[in-house]
Order: structure tokens, then C-alpha cells, then sequence
């Protein structure tokens, strides 16, 4: 009952009300970028959706226009990655994922589920097909994304989302809900770099001691 209908009806009508409530913030964030850097306000990038279908994830653009935009931050040499100066803000709020209220209401996503991999992913893709994670509506917010966001290295991250996929249900939903604003609030998980970042310092400097 809940998967096949409430959950999709939850979506909406928080969706709907969220780009409603938020519509003057969406504003001021669009005129702020506008002025920041030149290009779209908007973001769009390839994503892996139900059962390995693509869709367009829509996002607060915090990258300058000439960064490459096919490939996981964590995997672009220094010299390609170019922030805006609005990136640090927008991306330790969460605010630049605001946009994906619209993927939501019009159902490619879920407001909970496993974060969607870029298309080109194909070590995550994998990893999520052992766990059928793929089988699940990715979602803005997600069980691996309360317990170690961009800190989590891919195996892991793939095992929570098969977690969530083997357990979803109204209850866990508000689990997860509850406890991304607290991970919100405390910016917890926000690595720049991304997947595994923190895992891949913590083996350096372990490295570094036993040397």
C-alpha cells in the first residue's frame, strides 16, 4: 500500500508545496548566481533513475559553464573543477539540490531513496545491483546519505541503499526524513571530492605513520 501509492502521493503534495513555499527563495538564489558567474541558472546532468533509466537531475548550477560535466567531482584533476563563489554555501546548505522538488512532482525521483549515480558510474551501478538498489525511485535525500553522505566509500554506500531498498516503508521514510535536516543543520558528510574522500585521507596519513 505504501510503495505502490502513498509514498508517490506523499511525494507530490510535498513537492508541490515545497516549490510553492520556496518560490522566492528559488529567486534570490537564481538572481545570486546570475550575478555570481555567467551561464544557466540551472544545472542538468545525466542520472541513472528507476531500474537504470536516465533522467535529467536538475540542480542550482555551482560550477562555472567550462567544467566538464559528465564525471563525479571526486574525479576531476584540480585544475578542471571551477566553483563558483556561491559553491561552498549552496552546497553545505543543500540548497543547490532545491531544484529537484520539480523531479520529484513530476516523478522521476522520490523526496527519499538512494541518491541518483551519474550515468557513467558504472563501479556504483554495479554495487547497487547486488543489493537490487536500482530497482528503487532514486530520491533527494536517502539512508546512506544520513549515515556518512560524501564521506562513504561506493561499497558502502551501495550495501545502505540495499538496506533501504530491503526496509522502505513510511516509518523509515520519516527516519530518513528527520534525519537529513539534522545532517543538514550540521553539515554533516559534506566532503568535497566526494565519494570516499575521507576514507582516501584517513589511508594516506595512515600510510604516512606506518612508514
Amino acid at each position: 500500500m505504501y510503495k505502490c501509492f502513498l509514498k508517490r502521493a506523499i511525494d507530490v503534495v510535498l513537492s508541490a508545496c515545497g516549490l510553492i513555499a520556496f518560490s522566492w527563495l528559488f529567486l534570490i538564489l537564481a538572481i545570486a548566481i546570475k550575478i555570481d558567474t555567467p551561464g544557466p541558472v540551472f544545472f542538468r546532468q545525466k542520472r541513472i533513475g528507476l531500474h537504470r533509466k536516465h533522467f535529467n537531475l536538475i540542480k542550482f548550477r555551482t560550477m562555472r559553464t567550462d567544467t566538464p560535466s559528465n564525471m563525479p567531482t571526486h574525479m576531476l584533476d584540480t585544475q578542471s573543477v571551477r566553483f563558483t563563489k556561491l559553491q561552498r554555501f549552496l552546497r553545505k546548505s543543500s540548497l543547490d539540490e532545491l531544484p529537484q522538488c520539480w523531479c520529484i512532482l513530476i516523478g522521476t525521483m522520490s523526496i527519499i531513496g538512494p541518491r541518483p549515480a551519474l550515468w557513467n558510474q558504472d563501479d556504483l551501478i554495479a554495487e547497487r545491483d547486488k543489493y537490487s538498489a536500482n530497482d528503487v525511485k532514486p530520491g533527494l535525500t536517502g539512508w546512506a546519505q544520513i549515515n556518512g553522505r560524501d564521506e562513504l566509500p561506493i561499497v558502502v554506500k551501495a550495501r545502505l541503499d540495499g538496506e533501504y531498498a530491503e526496509k522502505i516503508g513510511f516509518g523509515f521514510d520519516v527516519k530518513c526524513f528527520f534525519g537529513t535536516v539534522i545532517s543538514v543543520l550540521k553539515s554533516n558528510g559534506v566532503v568535497e571530492g566526494g565519494t570516499g574522500a575521507v576514507e582516501a585521507v584517513k589511508l594516506e596519513q595512515k600510510e604516512i605513520v606506518t612508514k
